[in-house]
C-alpha cells in the first residue's frame, strides 16, 4: 500500500501544516537564489527539497500544490481557494417567479409552457493541476490506462456496461487524488460524449473559458444532421446504456461521499456544468444533462439522509451520556460528540447547498420542458426523493410540481406522476403529510381514471385503491361510483383494477365477531352476506346481461368468494334463518347467474368475449387449479343440480321462453 493510499483520509493538524508552511519558505528561499553569472534572481527548483514536500504533502493530504518553474508568477505554493458556484447557481434562481410560493398549491401563470433561456452560471477560475508522473497511471489527452484497458474513455467504459462500475469509479476517484483537474476534465468530456457531442473540451479550454463559452463552443461541433444521441438510439449496443449511465453517477457520488464530495470543487464544477447544459436549445445536451442532474440529486438525497440519522444518533449518544451522574460522565467522550455532531452538521448543510441548486437550477425549469421524456425525468425522480427521505421533501412545497403535472397533455408525463404518488401512498406513515394534496387533487386524480391513455386509467384506478387503504372518509360515495361501473369495461386491465377497488370498498370488511370462531359452512358462512352483496350490487348496476364481466373483473382479486359455490347453493336451497330476509325471484335469478358465469370461468380459464386476444396457454399451476375447480364442481352439482333444476327451471323457462 503506498503512502497516498494509507494516508488518504487523514486531516493535516496544525502542528503538521506549521511544519509544511516552514518547509515551504525554507524551499522557496533555496529555489530563487541568485544567478551570479546574469547579476539577478532566476527560479531553479530543487529536486530533492520538492519531491520532500511533495511526499509530506501526500502524508497529510494538505492541499498546497508545487508550481515548476515555468508557470505564473503566483509563488511556488498556490493553496487552493474554495469557489461559490453553488450559491452563484442559487442567486441566479432566485428572481425566478415560481419560488413567491411555497405551501399553496396555485399554478403559477403559463406553467405549461416552454421556459426562456435561463442564465448560465459562470465557472469560477481553477488551480491549473500538475500532470501526473506517478502512481502506476499512464493518463494522455483524458485516457486512461489501467487494468487491462488500453486507451479506453470513461463513455466508452460505461457503454460497455460489462466492467464493475464501482471498480471504473474507483479508478477515476484515483485520478483526481493525483491530479483532479485532469480528472474533471474526463468527467466533464463524458457529459459531452454521452450527449452525442464530437467535440471534446481541452485543457485550454477548461482552464481559461467560462461554461457558458464552453457550450457555445460543444455546440457548433454538435452534428445537426442527425438527431439521435445515446440515450435515444435504438439496437442492442445502446440497450443498456441509459441504467449504465444513471448507475455511474449514483456510484460515483456514493464513493465520494465521505470526502471528495466536500472539497467545493468536484461538485461545484460539475453542478455547474449540468446546470448549463440543462438551459441549452440542443435536445441532446438538455436531456442528458437533465437525466444526470435527476440522478446525481437522487444519490445526494440519499446522502443527506444517511447523514440525517447519523446525526440522530449522535445527538442521543450526547443525551444519554450528558444525563450520566457527574462522577460517571465522560468528559472526553462529550467533546468527541459534540465535534462529531457540528463535522455532520456541516456536511450535512453543504449537501442541502448542491440540492438546492439542482432543485432551482435544474428541475424547477426542466419539469416543464417542451419534451415530454424530459419532464417525465423530473416528476419519476421528485417522486423518489419524497419517497427517500419524506421529512425534507414530502411536503407542499414539492408535492405542487406533480400534482400540476397531473394536467401534462402527454401520457406519459401523467403516468409519472401517478406511480409517483403510488409510492407515498403506499406507506400509511405518510398519510398526514399528503392531506392537504389529497384534498386539493382528489377530483383530479377520479377524473383520470376515464383517461384516454388506459395505461393512466389503470395506474390512477390503483393509486385510489390505495387512498382508499388508508382512509374510507377521504373518498365519497360518488367518487367511488364513478369506479365501480368500470369493471364492465371491455379493457381488461381496467376492469381487473376497478374489481379490486370493487372488492377493497364492498367486500373486504369482515365482522370482528367473526374472526376466531369456527369455520361455518353454506347459509352461515361469513361469505354469505357478501355473496348478497354482490348479487345488489350487480342488480343495481342495471347491466343483467354482463354478469361474465363482473365475474372476471373480481376473479383475480375475490376469486375465494366466487367459487364458494357451497354457499350460493345454500342460499338458493335452504330456508332463510330467523331474522333474515329472504331472496326475491329477481335475486335468486341474478345469483344463478352469477354462479353459472363463475363455473365457466373455473372450468375455461379465460375471460369472457370481448376481453381477451383468445386463449392462452395455461402455466402448470393453472392447470392443476382448473383440474381442482372441475372435480369440486363435479362433486357439489351431482348431488344438488337435480335440487336446483327443479326449483329454478319454471322461472328459467318462463323467463326464455317469452
Amino acid at each position: 500500500m503506498s503512502l497516498r493510499t494509507q494516508f488518504a483520509h487523514r486531516v493535516p493538524s496544525a502542528r503538521q501544516v506549521a511544519l509544511l508552511q516552514h518547509v515551504s519558505l525554507l524551499l522557496n528561499q533555496r529555489n530563487n537564489k541568485p544567478n551570479s553569472k546574469r547579476g539577478k534572481r532566476e527560479r531553479v527548483q530543487n529536486p530533492f527539497l520538492t519531491a520532500t514536500f511533495k511526499l509530506l504533502c501526500q502524508i497529510t493530504c494538505y492541499n498546497y500544490k508545487i508550481q515548476p518553474p515555468n508557470r505564473p508568477k503566483s509563488g511556488l505554493l498556490q493553496p487552493y481557494e474554495p469557489g461559490s458556484r453553488l450559491r452563484s447557481i442559487s442567486a441566479a434562481r432566485e428572481t425566478d417567479p415560481h419560488f413567491s410560493s411555497d405551501t399553496d398549491f396555485e399554478d403559477p401563470d403559463g406553467r405549461n409552457q416552454k421556459t426562456s433561456k435561463g442564465k448560465t452560471i459562470k465557472k469560477g477560475k481553477k488551480v491549473p493541476g500538475e500532470k501526473g508522473k506517478g502512481g502506476g497511471l499512464n493518463r494522455m489527452n483524458g485516457h486512461h490506462q489501467e487494468n487491462g484497458m488500453e486507451n479506453m474513455m470513461l463513455f466508452e467504459v460505461v457503454k460497455m456496461g460489462k466492467s464493475a462500475m464501482q471498480s471504473v469509479v474507483d479508478d477515476w476517484i484515483e485520478s483526481y487524488k493525483h491530479d483532479r483537474d485532469m480528472a474533471l476534465l474526463d468527467l466533464i468530456n463524458f457529459f459531452i460524449q454521452c450527449s452525442g457531442c464530437k467535440g471534446v473540451v481541452s485543457a485550454e479550454m477548461f482552464r481559461h473559458m467560462q461554461n457558458s463559452e464552453i457550450i457555445r463552443k460543444m455546440t457548433e461541433e454538435f452534428d445537426e444532421d442527425s438527431g439521435d444521441y445515446p440515450l435515444t438510439i435504438a439496437g442492442p449496443q445502446w440497450k443498456k446504456f441509459k441504467s449504465s449511465f444513471c448507475e455511474f453517477i449514483g456510484v460515483l457520488v456514493r464513493q465520494c461521499q465521505y470526502s471528495i464530495i466536500y472539497d467545493e470543487y468536484m461538485m461545484d464544477t460539475v453542478i455547474s456544468l449540468l446546470t448549463g447544459l440543462s438551459d441549452s436549445q440542443v435536445r441532446a445536451f438538455r436531456h442528458t444533462s437533465t437525466l444526470a442532474a435527476m440522478k446525481l440529486m437522487t444519490a445526494l438525497v440519499n446522502v443527506a439522509l444517511n447523514l440525517s440519522i447519523n446525526m440522530d444518533n449522535t445527538q442521543r449518544q450526547y443525551e444519554t451520556e450528558r444525563n450520566k451522574m457527574i462522577g460517571k460522565r465522560a468528559n472526553d467522550k462529550l467533546e468527541l460528540l459534540l465535534q462529531k455532531r457540528k463535522e455532520l452538521q456541516e456536511n450535512q448543510d453543504e449537501i442541502e447547498n448542491m440540492m438546492n441548486a439542482i432543485f432551482k437550477g435544474v428541475f424547477v425549469h426542466r419539469y416543464r420542458d417542451a419534451i415530454a421524456e424530459i419532464r417525465a425525468i423530473c416528476i419519476e425522480e421528485i417522486g423518489v426523493w419524497m419517497k427517500m427521505y419524506s421529512d425534507a421533501f414530502l411536503n407542499d412545497s414539492y408535492l405542487k410540481y406533480v400534482g400540476w403535472t397531473m394536467h401534462d397533455k402527454q401520457g406519459e408525463v401523467r403516468l409519472k406522476c401517478l406511480t409517483a404518488l403510488q409510492g407515498l401512498y403506499y406507506n400509511r406513515e405518510l398519510n398526514a403529510k399528503l392531506e392537504l394534496f389529497t384534498s386539493r387533487f382528489k377530483d383530479r386524480i377520479v377524473s383520470m381514471t376515464l383517461d384516454k391513455e388506459y395505461d393512466v386509467a389503470v395506474q390512477a384506478i390503483k393509486l385510489l385503491t390505495l387512498v382508499l387503504h388508508s382512509s374510507d372518509e377521504v373518498l365519497t360515495s360518488e367518487d367511488c361510483e364513478n369506479v365501480y361501473h368500470l369493471v364492465y369495461s371491455a379493457h381488461r386491465p381496467v376492469a381487473v383494477a376497478a374489481g379490486e377497488f370493487l372488492y377493497k370498498k364492498l367486500f373486504s370488511h369482515r365482522d370482528p365477531e367473526e374472526e376466531g370462531m369456527p369455520k361455518r359452512r353454506g347459509r352461515q358462512s361469513p361469505n354469505a352476506n357478501l355473496v348478497k352483496t354482490l348479487v345488489f350490487f350487480f342488480l343495481e348496476s342495471e347491466l343483467h346481461e354482463h354478469a361474465a364481466y363482473l365475474v372476471d373483473s373480481m376473479w383475480d382479486c375475490a376469486s375465494e368468494l366466487l367459487k364458494d359455490w357451497e354457499c350460493m347453493i345454500s342460499l338458493l336451497l335452504e330456508e332463510p334463518l330467523p331474522g333474515e330476509e329472504a331472496l326475491t325471484d329477481r335475486q335468486e335469478t341474478a345469483l344463478i347467474e352469477i354462479m353459472l358465469c363463475t363455473i365457466r370461468q373455473a372450468s375455461e380459464c379465460h375471460p369472457p368475449v370481448g376481453r381477451g386476444t383468445g386463449k392462452r396457454v395455461l402455466t402448470a399451476k393453472e392447470k392443476k387449479s382448473q383440474l381442482d375447480d372441475r372435480t369440486r364442481i363435479t362433486e357439489l352439482f351431482a348431488v344438488s343440480l337435480p335440487q336446483l333444476l327443479s326449483k329454478v327451471f319454471p322461472v328459467f323457462f318462463k323467463r326464455y321462453m317469452n
